[in-house]
C-alpha cells in the first residue's frame, strides 16, 4: 500500500482478529500455565515455554530466519525465563508505538478449587476459561496475533510497531529477570519517542491511574500473664488494636481525598487497613505478650510513598512516647506496669513499597487510545484504581509515556475460575489497529 493511505484503509488492512488462529495459540499457552505459576521458592515460572510457542508463529515472518519483516530478540537473564521483543519496522526513524507488559507468568491455581481445569483452555460460548486467560496470556496471544498480521500483510507504516512480552510480572520482589532488566540494558530506550501501551489491565477502558502500595507490620510487645490476673499483664493484643485505630485516624487526617483523584476517576481514595493477624500462640486463658497486625497502605499517586512511610513511623514513635494516653479497655487494662517497670511498646516495619502512577492525560497516546476505544467499544470512560502496577511507575520515571489498557475482566483477575471473553479480545485487537492507524497521521 502507499504511504499516504488513510486511517480507515490502514485499519482495513490490519483487519479483524483471526479467532481461529488466536484460540489455537491461546490453547497452547494455557496448556503451559501449570509451569508458569509464579510463587517462589516453590514455583519458579518457565516463561520460555511461552516464548517457544510465540517463536513458532513469528519466526517464519522474521528477518532473522524467515525472510520476513519482523525483527525478533530473545533476551534472557535467568535460565528458562526469557523475554521476547518483536519489531515491525516503520519508515520514519524515531517514530514508534509499542505494546508492552504482556507477561508470560501467572498466579497460582489450585485445581481442587476450580469448576474446570485451570491448566487447559476450555470454551463455553464467548468465555475462554483457564488460568491466564485474563491475566495475562490472553493478551500475550492477542498482541502476538497483531504482530503476526503485520508480518504477513506488510503494510507500509511510518511508525515502527514494537511488542514486548515479559517475564516475571507477578512477583515484584524478584528483580533482574523481566522488563526492569530490559530497561537497564537499554533495550527499550528507543520506545521513549512514542507512546508505550501497557497491556495488562481490564474491562476495555483506559486505566489512567494506579495506586502505590506500602505493606506494613505493626508489632506490639506487652507482658504475657494468666487471664485471671489481668492486672499483672500488658495485653499486647489490646495495645496493638488500639494503636492501630489511632494510627488509622491520623493517616486519614493527613491523607484525605486528593483533588486530582476526581480528575482521574479513582475508585477509592488512599486507604490504610489491616489484613492479617498473628501471635505466638498459647492457651485461651493466657493474655498474649506479643502480637502482630499486618496490612497495607494503598496510596494514590498524588502522595509520596516515602513521605507516608516516615509519617507512619512518626505516629508510632509518638504513641510510644505517650503510651499511657492511649485508650484502654476495661478497669484493669493498662500498657504500663509501674511496679515492674514494664512498658508496652510498638514497632512498625515495612516490606518493599511501590509508587502509584498517574498517566499523562495530555499525551498523544492517551488521546488516540480514547478515540480508538470510543469508536470500537462505543464509549470511553477512563478509570483509576488503587491496585498496583509497580513496573510501569519505573518506566514512567525513566521517561516513557506509559498508557495502560486491557481486555480481560477485572472480576476474574487472580480469581478462581478465571476467564476472558473472546468478543472483548476481538475489540481489543480493533483498538490496537485504530491506535496504529491514528498515529500514522
Amino acid at each position: 500500500m502507499a504511504s499516504s493511505a488513510t486511517t480507515t484503509e490502514l485499519k482495513q488492512i490490519i483487519g479483524e482478529l483471526n479467532k481461529e488462529s488466536f484460540t489455537k495459540l491461546l490453547t497452547k499457552l494455557i496448556g503451559e500455565s501449570k509451569y508458569l505459576q509464579n510463587n517462589p521458592p516453590e514455583l519458579i515460572p518457565e516463561e520460555d515455554r511461552v516464548v517457544s510457542h510465540l517463536l513458532d508463529i513469528l519466526s517464519p515472518l522474521s528477518a532473522n530466519s524467515g525472510g520476513g519483516p519482523l525483527i525478533i530478540k530473545h533476551a534472557t537473564y535467568y535460565p528458562n525465563r526469557g523475554n521476547l521483543i518483536v519489531e515491525y519496522p516503520g519508515t520514519v526513524p524515531g517514530k514508534v508505538v509499542s505494546f508492552v507488559g504482556c507477561h508470560m507468568d501467572v498466579v497460582t491455581a489450585d485445581p481442587t478449587d476450580w469448576e474446570f481445569d485451570p491448566f487447559s483452555l476450555s470454551i463455553e460460548g464467548d468465555k475462554l476459561r483457564g488460568r491466564g486467560t485474563t491475566d495475562c496470556l490472553g493478551h500475550v496471544a492477542l498482541v502476538a496475533e497483531l504482530m503476526k498480521t503485520l508480518g504477513e500483510k506488510k503494510p507500509k507504516l511510518k511508525s515502527t510497531v514494537v511488542a514486548v512480552f515479559i517475564a516475571n510480572e507477578e512477583n515484584s520482589a524478584i528483580t533482574g529477570v523481566g522488563v526492569d532488566a530490559l530497561a537497564k540494558d537499554g533495550l527499550l530506550d528507543h520506545l521513549k519517542s512514542g507512546p508505550l501501551f501497557w497491556i495488562d489491565t481490564a474491562d476495555k477502558q483506559p486505566c489512567i491511574g494506579t495506586g502505590g502500595v506500602i505493606p506494613w507490620k505493626l508489632h506490639g510487645t506487652g507482658k504475657l500473664f494468666h487471664s485471671g490476673l489481668a492486672h499483672k499483664a500488658v495485653n499486647a493484643m489490646e495495645l496493638t488494636m488500639e494503636a492501630l485505630k489511632e494510627i488509622q485516624l491520623r493517616f486519614y487526617r493527613d491523607y484525605p481525598a486528593h483533588p486530582q483523584e476526581a480528575v482521574y476517576s479513582f475508585a477509592t481514595p488512599s486507604t490504610m487497613k489491616p489484613t492479617q493477624w498473628t501471635y505466638p500462640g498459647g492457651g485461651i486463658n493466657q493474655i498474649p505478650g506479643e502480637c502482630t497486625i499486618s496490612g497495607d497502605v494503598r496510596l494514590t499517586p498524588f502522595y509520596d510513598v516515602k513521605e507516608c512511610m516516615n509519617k507512619l513511623k512518626e505516629y508510632v514513635d509518638d504513641i510510644n512516647s505517650n503510651i499511657e494516653k492511649l485508650e484502654t479497655r476495661g478497669p484493669v487494662s493498662k500498657y504500663v506496669l509501674h511496679d515492674e517497670q514494664i512498658t508496652g511498646r510498638l514497632t512498625i516495619t515495612f516490606d518493599e513499597p511501590n509508587s502509584g502512577v498517574a498517566c499523562d492525560l495530555n499525551s498523544r497516546g492517551f488521546h488516540v487510545l480514547c478515540k480508538a476505544t470510543e469508536e470500537v467499544v462505543g464509549h470511553v470512560k477512563p478509570y483509576s484504581i488503587t491496585g498496583s502496577l509497580p513496573l510501569i511507575r519505573d518506566l514512567q520515571d525513566q521517561g516513557f509515556d506509559v498508557q495502560t489498557c486491557g481486555y480481560g475482566l477485572t472480576a476474574t483477575y487472580h480469581a478462581r475460575n478465571e476467564y476472558c471473553l473472546l468478543s472483548d479480545m476481538c475489540e481489543g485487537y480493533r483498538v490496537f489497529a485504530s491506535v496504529i492507524a491514528q498515529l500514522e497521521d
